[in-house]
């Protein structure tokens, strides 16, 4: 039986998570600092966000990504437009990301830390609505964007917003 030694690394992490959860900064630093150990290329971060915050991954380790927190799917088989997004999604307690959909992207989410009833991939199609509810802990949620439109690639302004619990526009 052969073994992918960087696998079988990131998994022996895995299984001794001990994020911060004293405040939500120091519950970010601490799944930062996890995502460098596995050592992921981090091309941007935003922690601002209202409901937490995430990383973009650099979109040359998108297998990795894949190999760690989606099971190993094959990416090429869903690379649509020829691009695909790896993210980390950091949700606070109680908070309730927007009710909304995107027209230049599917995702595929797979949550990996916190109180979270669901281990299955959740797959998200163009324009359908969906939303994220933080329970009573932190959470971590990995995310794959498969953009839909080569030509105009989604980002984060693709999002129309039908419900916000935090006032942002529509």
């Amino acid at each position: 039986m052969l073994i992918n030694l960087e696998i079988l690394q990131n998994l022996l992490l895995l299984n001794k998570l001990n994020f911060d959860i004293s405040s939500f900064d120091a519950f970010f630093k601490s799944v930062n600092f996890y995502l460098v150990k596995c050592g992921y290329k981090i091309s941007f971060l935003d922690n601002k966000r209202p409901w937490g915050g995430f990383f973009a991954i650099d979109e040359s380790q998108s297998q990795k990504f894949s190999n760690q927190f989606f099971d190993g799917i094959k990416i090429d088989n869903f690379r649509i437009a020829g691009r695909l997004s790896p993210k980390i999604l950091t949700i606070k307690p109680k908070t309730r990301l927007s009710w909304q959909y995107h027209f230049r992207r599917k995702e595929i989410w797979k949550p990996f830390f916190g109180n979270i009833n669901q281990s299955d991939q959740i797959k998200i199609d163009k324009k359908e609505r969906h939303r994220i509810v933080g329970l009573d802990n932190y959470a971590v949620v990995s995310e794959i964007w498969q953009h839909t439109d080569k030509s105009n690639p989604s980002n984060e302004n693709d999002i129309v917003r039908l419900e916000d619990d935090f006032g942002r526009k529509k």
